[in-house]
């Protein structure tokens, strides 16, 4: 070898530098897929790549969003230090003087306007650890009944629907690995190809061996293009095209009659009201032909073993909870429930939309999912905490409702943890305008997102692949997130935020934790004899075992595969069938002269919620720079709406303005809009203010509008 060669490779080991690798899992779907990234650097820059690691859930599958993230965790808008907001400009402080600016008007307010003034927003994002926090540190810091978070927006329809049937809420009643072995399968309103894209090959499998699916859906995607039947239904009429498949299966005689006797109560008041309707009010409401609806009931109700999955299309409405009981109603008929390779999943959003809900962050909830108004359960939750039942703050108010007693003055502060309601609220414009009318508003995130730029102080967050702790998956297999990768600048994690702002508060002696399996330990102690019981769970276990399904009440407990097996979670052990109406009892937006069409959102494969991350990631940011509406040619060309043109969308709410791309596979009647934009791109300008009765959920997923051109608008 030459001289010269052999200073070339010299030259090249120095440039080359021992690579580093952190374990972590994907910040974003409730698959919370395992992942390594692998950085090597190499003279002066990094550069970086994702690979999978095999665990029980995904075996070692990612998606793009997976491996891109950690474009988003090194971006150069990343906040690395506290921002004041002085004169209207964000300046840098230290955390001492962030802390005594949260202490002194954290105290004002709450001098001059009452301990309720404060109010708590959290997120379905955080690990279980901090999740647990925020609802202790709103019950005991700031002695606070105002706390809710962004997953009220995700999962309450289905979380309160199973709640009310079968006693208890976790995502899947068995574990995914059932899917592939079961004979029929029901997704409804759920387009997993897309957003959850590492849970096909489950029901790819299930096709494989056989399985009929049928799908649920105003549009054709690559979710339904792989159903056998595909029910084309109208926006907002989910719960009636259950009660047309509920009529087929009791009137053909496919229920389960002893399943039902022993099992189930309120099924012969749910026979009576079927059998008054009729298939052919079904078909007109949902726009379902009769035949179709037919042989989706025959087929389910034929099949000895069923599993049926919800998610958004069906969660999202202003009667959400009651669509997805109908569809609950449907399982307990046919007896498809605590048997192999039977049950109902919900398909949680958020990465951990299901252990976020069950710790405390929601009005009405207390740690192991305790109910807050439960004298039994507040005692449980006092002793623990150390403090007196009768300290306990009592049920605050939903999400959207706490931006309604902002506009109404009665709360005066908040302290918002990595949320960003500005985008994701319906009725998006007045959450904007309440939020301004704010004291002292705190904002805890990765990025200025559209909220933050509201907030009078900006703390900022760990990353993925910086902040450890559990999460819960869309299974309800607790999983451990390890997290090595330093933190930039004076970055903190989450839980420290909180311990922090409860020591200047004066509430120190209940938050002496340094670490998050410390918070953990205390959490599992919280939620020991609770319906989400994690007292069995350790962090040694996780490390081992790669996951854990609550409940699990002991060290030695293996963890619960399959729910319901004997008994359901009600008093009496059975589970409650309920009549629901074909009409919802909050009217719906109807069509009409002025605004003719059928809005309905969701997600792209490339972003995640309202895009502050995934907008933020080179690779998936250009495979969709901009939000679009998707319309029929048919309907297009009725507007004079040119392929590819920008145009308005207007509710009665406000208007945005997007690209229009064609298609056939909608509704003529529907248009299609994503949620991963900000501004004049945010379709929740259009969505409305009105509630789901039961569980406070808003109607994303149906609202009237008007397109238009933009050449015949004034802009």
């Amino acid at each position: 070898m030459t001289e010269l060669m052999l200073k070339y490779f010299r030259k090249k080991q120095k440039e080359v530098q021992a690579e580093k690798i952190y374990d972590t899992q994907c910040p974003f779907c409730s698959m919370q897929c395992k992942m390594q990234l692998i950085e090597q650097s190499i003279v002066s820059r990094k550069q970086y790549k994702t690979v999978g690691i095999d665990n029980p859930t995904t075996h070692g599958r990612v998606c793009v969003k997976g491996l891109n993230a950690y474009q988003h965790a090194f971006h150069k808008e990343r906040l690395k230090f506290p921002m004041l907001k002085v004169n209207g400009e964000f300046v840098r402080i230290t955390w001492e003087q962030a802390l005594e600016q949260i202490k002194d008007q954290f105290t004002r307010i709450q001098d001059e306007d009452g301990l309720n003034a404060l109010a708590v927003y959290g997120s379905a994002s955080i690990t279980n650890e901090e999740a647990y926090l925020l609802g202790k540190f709103a019950r005991v810091a700031l002695k606070t009944k105002y706390i809710d978070y962004n997953g009220r927006l995700c999962m309450s329809a289905a979380a309160s629907a199973a709640s009310q049937t079968f006693g208890m809420d976790r995502g899947l009643t068995n574990s995914l690995a059932e899917i592939p072995y079961t004979r029929c399968i029901i997704l409804a309103g759920t387009n997993i190809a897309e957003c959850q894209p590492t849970i096909l090959p489950y029901f790819e499998k299930a096709k494989e061996n056989g399985a009929f699916i049928i799908a649920i859906d105003p549009r054709e995607t690559s979710t339904t293009k792989l159903a056998d039947l595909h029910l084309k239904v109208k926006p907002g009429t989910d719960a009636a095209l259950a009660n047309g498949l509920l009529k087929v299966i009791i009137e053909e005689n496919y229920t389960d009659e002893r399943f039902i006797q022993e099992r189930v109560n309120g099924f012969d008041e749910v026979k009576e009201y079927v059998r008054s309707i009729k298939l052919a009010e079904i078909e007109e409401i949902t726009g379902v032909p009769i035949n179709q609806i037919r042989k989706a009931a025959i087929t389910f109700g034929k099949e000895e073993t069923g599993m049926i999955f919800t998610a958004r299309g069906v969660e999202q409405q202003t009667d959400g909870s009651a669509a997805v009981r109908n569809f609950l109603n449907l399982l307990l008929a046919t007896g498809k429930l605590g048997k192999l390779h039977c049950g109902f999943g919900a398909i949680t959003g958020q990465g951990n939309g299901q252990g976020a809900r069950e710790h405390g962050q929601k009005a009405d909830q207390l740690p192991g999912y305790r109910l807050i108004e439960n004298e039994a359960h507040r005692t449980h939750i006092a002793n623990v905490w150390g403090i007196h039942p009768e300290d306990l703050p009592g049920k605050g108010v939903s999400a959207y409702d706490m931006m309604e007693k902002i506009n109404e003055g009665e709360i005066t502060g908040m302290f918002l943890m990595c949320s960003n309601p500005v985008v994701s609220n319906p009725n998006a414009q007045f959450v904007k305008n309440a939020l301004k009318k704010l004291k002292f508003l705190v904002a805890v995130d990765l990025f200025i997102s559209e909220t933050a730029k509201l907030a009078d102080l900006i703390l900022p967050a760990s990353s993925y692949l910086e902040d450890a702790g559990t999460m819960t998956n869309v299974e309800g297999r607790v999983t451990l997130r390890e997290a090595s990768c330093p933190c930039p600048g004076e970055v903190k994690h989450d839980w420290q935020i909180i311990v922090e702002i409860a020591r200047v508060m004066g509430k120190e002696k209940y938050f002496s934790f340094s670490s998050a399996e410390e918070i953990f330990n205390e959490l599992r102690l919280a939620s020991r004899g609770g319906i989400a019981d994690y007292y069995g769970i350790t962090y040694e276990r996780l490390r081992k075992e790669g996951g854990i399904l609550w409940p699990c009440p002991d060290p030695d407990h293996k963890g619960t595969m399959r729910l319901f097996e004997t008994s359901f979670a009600h008093p009496d052990g059975k589970a409650v069938m309920t009549i629901v109406p074909n009409r919802s009892v909050v009217p719906k937006e109807e069509v009409c002269s002025e605004y003719p069409l059928y809005l309905t959102t969701g997600r792209v494969m490339s972003h995640y919620l309202t895009g502050v991350q995934t907008r933020r990631s080179p690779a998936l940011a250009a495979r969709n720079i901009e939000s679009y509406m998707e319309i029929h040619p048919t309907t297009a060309r009725k507007y004079q709406i040119v392929d590819q043109s920008l145009v308005k969308i207007e509710s009665r709410r406000g208007s945005i303005m997007v690209r229009s791309k064609y298609t056939e596979e909608i509704r003529p009647d529907t248009i299609f809009v994503p949620f991963h934009w900000a501004d004049s791109q945010n379709v929740n300008y259009l969505v409305g203010e009105e509630l789901d009765p039961v569980c406070r959920m808003p109607g994303f997923k149906l609202s009237a509008v008007k397109v238009k051109p933009v050449n015949d608008v004034n802009i």
